[in-house]
């Protein structure tokens, strides 16, 4: 019998412990990217991002892209992406416009859509006759002060208050606090829902982002488990802690909303905090493939 001694048993074992992962490494299958202040602001696309964005299509995942974006259909966001020259499929794209509308039509809603004109295709064959549901989104151009104040004039009847106050749900696209334009930051529809909710004393379901729903809902047709995938965003509250709070990994970029110290205003912190979206992806390739 042939001993095969201490050294050679050692070595072996030294091996096979080399072999096993690091502890943040994960079975990576999918990477989820916010749009607007991670890849873009408006129409300018954020340095570098579209050649990042290339390298993590040759890596091995799965990559989808997650919005709260609501001033515009699905359609005329793809179009704005692909004229900064970015290479995204409509089928690519999940939104909590299409949260929203799954959520309408799960629940036989006949909305009063609070939503930007542009954005109201992603809606066709909704009925919306006789509303018995509000369907608050992004929408500057109508839901402002002057909006507000008639809305809540006792004089013109509000259908909006009147609705909420006989008990019609309160449906929040999503409840962001401000987002970033080209000339600065600007109100979300968060502000606006609040002051509702306040005024009605009624409280909003909130379909996107955070809400662990929405994500799980991204995931669903990528065939993997949120510990399975990682989210990049500038949000550290509704993109990184809610993906976080699904079971994913984030990423924080310090690009679009994102203000100093923002890091350290969810639990846990994000898995990382970069500058930017490149950054990001060179951490995955890097660390977590």
């Amino acid at each position: 019998m042939v001993s095969l001694g201490w050294g050679f048993m050692l070595s072996a074992c030294r091996k096979a412990s080399n072999m096993v992962a690091r502890p943040d490494k994960r079975a990576l299958k999918a990477v989820l990217i916010d749009l607007s202040g991670t890849l873009h602001i408006d129409d300018t696309a954020v340095p570098g991002a579209q050649e990042a964005l290339k390298k993590l299509r040759n890596a091995s995942v799965t990559v989808k892209f997650v919005t709260n974006t609501t001033k515009e259909s699905k359609r005329n966001l793809l179009e704005r992406l692909h004229r900064l020259n970015f290479d995204v499929q409509e089928n690519e794209i999940f939104t909590s416009l299409s949260a929203a509308r799954s959520l309408i039509e799960q629940k036989n809603h006949r909305p009063l859509l609070l939503v930007e004109d542009s954005a109201l295709e992603d809606f066709n064959g909704i009925d919306t006759s006789e509303p018995n549901a509000v369907v608050i989104g992004l929408a500057p151009e109508h839901f402002n002060y002057q909006t507000l104040n008639k809305a809540f004039s006792f004089s013109s009847l509000s259908i909006l208050l009147r609705m909420i106050l006989d008990g019609a749900p309160l449906i929040a696209i999503h409840k962001a606090r401000y987002y970033k334009r080209k000339d600065g930051l600007a109100l979300g529809p968060g502000p606006f829902v609040t002051g509702l909710e306040y005024a009605t004393d009624r409280k909003a379901s909130v379909v996107g982002k955070p809400e662990k729903t929405f994500f799980m809902q991204a995931l669903s047709d990528l065939g993997c488990s949120p510990s399975e995938a990682v989210m990049i965003g500038d949000d550290a509250r509704d993109d990184i802690g809610g993906a976080q709070n699904a079971g994913m990994l984030g990423i924080l970029v310090r690009s679009g909303k994102y203000r100093e110290g923002d890091e350290n205003k969810i639990s846990p912190p994000p898995h990382l905090t970069c500058d930017s979206f490149p950054d990001a992806v060179e951490h995955i390739l890097q660390n977590l493939l």
